[in-house]
């Protein structure tokens, strides 16, 4: 097992960031940005849990414009976030359905909103209210003075441009992950159930480093696959099958997210033809991924490879998008994405392609974007549909 990159951050990486983050708040002229999903509040805290996954609790962070964080938090959170930078912390007894935080945020807010301040909370597209939305109108009924503006561009170019600590986490998990592919004909046979290739995988992947394996998806039929989305079934992989996996394992709260093709003993020219058109694809968003390109550039330099095949653009909608703290983020590749990509920008290259009778085949890579050529995070694919026997 590979040496580990040091888990957390120091201070001065949450430093730099409250530093930018404020920054764009003058320019926006905003007394603070209140923060209560996940990403977020670690992004400029360092509170990792796992709690975030049972809704019973909200979780809050306000940014203000001149000082440092403040969390307000349910009590059983306060020991670990004692340990984070965070030194204003505010807590309630949780679960209290008929006040959860809303009386500890009034008290937070009331000021600004008496003085008439401009407030951020994030309304945009791939953002979320994690809390009741009758709690919400509950805590804006006390702020009527305030005035809500839209957060979501702020922490969107923020959190876009990785630090090298964070590329760091990034590359180690993309690491592992590509250990374990690399194991495929020793884990993965003919006759062996799917459920079993997804259970196999997880476990290589876990002995290799992983923290967690939170997201795996993929598929495998005759000469390719048409539903990725599905759990797992008990179909046992087949002679001439195209199998797919697609993970999204983690470190230290960082994800991967790229996938591999493989044919079970023979692939027929239609699948070959398939995979070498996406190898290509993939090679060509390589060569347009460069600082000063926009996502709907990348997106169209995959596409004109694609359209060798197919010439619909697929049916995902985009080919590839932003990679970090979760398995996708901003910007999407896509013909109405206009991000212009920048150095540090941690992105995978996902083309698609629909072929034969309702069959798809899709291919990802992990790079971070850099100046001149983009540096690899996963491991280069081969070239040519890659052929596994079994045991």
């Amino acid at each position: 097992m590979m040496d580990s990159p040091v888990r957390g951050f120091p201070v001065s990486e949450f430093e730099v960031r409250l530093k930018r983050a404020q920054k764009l708040m003058t320019v926006e002229d905003l007394a603070g940005i209140l923060l209560m999903t996940e990403p977020e509040v670690r992004y400029f805290s360092g509170f990792h849990t796992q709690f975030w996954q049972s809704p019973t609790r909200p979780w809050f962070l306000f940014i203000p414009a001149d000082k440092k964080p403040i969390a307000v938090i349910p009590e059983i959170g306060a020991a670990l976030m004692q340990k984070t930078w965070i030194e204003d912390i505010r807590t309630w007894g949780a679960p209290c359905p008929k006040d959860d935080g809303i009386t500890l945020l009034l008290d937070l807010l009331e000021p600004l909103s008496i003085r008439g301040s401009r407030l951020g909370i994030m309304k945009g597209h791939e953002t979320s209210l994690r809390m009741p939305l009758g709690d919400y109108e509950s805590l804006m009924s006390g702020l009527k003075g305030m005035e809500l503006v839209d957060a979501t561009d702020i922490l969107r170019s923020l959190r876009m441009v990785k630090s090298e600590a964070e590329i760091e986490k990034i590359s180690h998990i993309c690491n592992i992950a590509s250990r374990t592919f690399e194991r495929a004909n020793e884990i993965f046979y003919k006759g062996q159930p799917l459920a079993e290739v997804f259970r196999a995988f997880r476990m290589e992947c876990l002995a290799q480093g992983a923290d967690d394996v939170p997201y795996l998806a993929g598929g495998a039929d005759q000469g390719g696959y048409r539903d990725i989305i599905s759990p797992p079934s008990q179909r046992p992989l087949q002679s001439g099958d195209i199998l797919m996996l697609d993970t999204g394992a983690t470190f230290d709260g960082y994800f991967c997210d790229f996938d591999r093709n493989y044919a079970i003993e023979t692939a027929n020219e239609l699948s070959h033809r398939v995979h070498d058109t996406l190898w290509r694809a993939t090679e060509a968003g390589m060569t347009a991924a460069r600082p000063g390109t926009t996502c709907r550039d990348l997106f169209q330099a995959m596409q004109n490879v694609i359209s060798e095949m197919d010439d619909q653009g697929g049916e995902v909608g985009r080919y590839g998008h932003g990679l970090g703290m979760q398995l996708t983020e901003w910007p999407s590749h896509a013909d109405f994405d206009e991000t212009v990509l920048e150095k540090n920008m941690v992105i995978t290259l996902e083309p698609s392609l629909n072929y034969g009778d309702g069959l798809i085949m899709v291919h990802e890579e992990n790079i971070v974007v850099q100046n001149g050529a983009p540096r690899l995070l996963s491991m280069r694919a081969v070239p040519e549909l890659p052929i596994i026997g079994g045991r």
